[in-house]
């Protein structure tokens, strides 16, 4: 996986560079396991109101059913594609079982057409299987990590992504997150092994507006030049400054934490993930 740059034909393609998608094997997505059109919904609640700014639009997207609980055990499946998926970042993998049954998949860097992917307790530790952080190695990178037993995976999840397991306790696992933050997990929790694909998702520059208004997102205005009446930070003779970073409501915008005191899983934190 690499960026393509393009020649400057126009004003907009001099700074455009785009993941090159050279991964991706079909861009026929597998009819049945296709959900509706996705609805927008504009930033508008269910009275119509705006209730969040600078969304809408977009191109219209089908959501592909993923299997994030990887509950089939113990049954290899072949990877029949690599798709992209419009939902997500990572790309994804159609996988083939021998009764019939197909399933998409996160697609780990690495995972090639025609490879073997299975999940259990006693599977070795390569690249798309699934097992329980419990019977892992020590130093494995993960992905699409479980927070409690056969709830599927809710844990990193986009591209580019892993956590490493640093190591064993008697209930729990020790994993080190991509945001940095360090935490227990159930040694009983399904995790698969690989860093997912698409690692250069964040290297693109759009070039252009258009591609942004193309990904449902609205022009984007700076709360400085707003008036006071619409904005906290808004108002002043000149380019004033605003004040102290807040948002439209009022909270301060650097460095607050929101994160609640009595939160039950900050039991589970032995380390907060590090200030940017």
């Amino acid at each position: 996986m690499g960026i393509k740059k393009y020649k400057p034909t126009t004003p907009s393609m001099r700074f455009t560079k785009l993941v090159n998608f050279e991964e991706i094997t079909t861009n026929k997505p597998e009819k049945s396991l296709l959900g509706g059109p996705q609805k927008s919904s504009g930033g508008r609640n269910s009275a119509g109101r705006m209730t969040v700014r600078y969304v809408g639009g977009g191109h219209k997207k089908r959501y592909r059913i993923i299997d994030f609980k990887r509950d089939k055990f113990d049954i290899p499946g072949k990877v029949a594609s690599i798709e992209y998926d419009p939902n997500r970042t990572s790309f994804i993998a159609l996988i083939h079982y021998p009764d019939g049954e197909k399933r998409y998949i996160l697609a780990p860097a690495g995972l090639k057409v025609g490879q073997t992917v299975v999940a259990g307790s006693k599977v070795e530790p390569e690249v798309g299987n699934t097992l329980p952080l419990g019977e892992m190695p020590v130093g494995v990178n993960v992905h699409n990590v479980e927070m409690q037993p056969g709830r599927g995976g809710v844990l990193v999840r986009s591209a580019g992504a892993s956590a490493q397991l640093q190591a064993k306790e008697e209930r729990y696992v020790v994993l080190k997150m991509p945001s940095g933050e360090t935490r227990r997990i159930l040694r009983t929790c399904l995790a698969t092994i690989g860093i997912l694909s698409n690692g250069d998702h964040n290297q693109q520059t759009l070039g252009k507006a258009g591609r942004n208004r193309w990904l449902g997102r609205r022009p984007h205005n700076r709360g400085v030049v707003m008036n006071p009446v619409d904005h906290p930070m808004g108002g002043g003779e000149g380019r004033a400054s605003g004040g102290h970073p807040r948002s439209r409501t009022g909270l301060k915008a650097k460095g607050l934490k929101t994160r609640s005191p009595k939160k039950a899983s900050s039991k589970f934190i032995i380390q907060r993930r590090k200030a940017k």
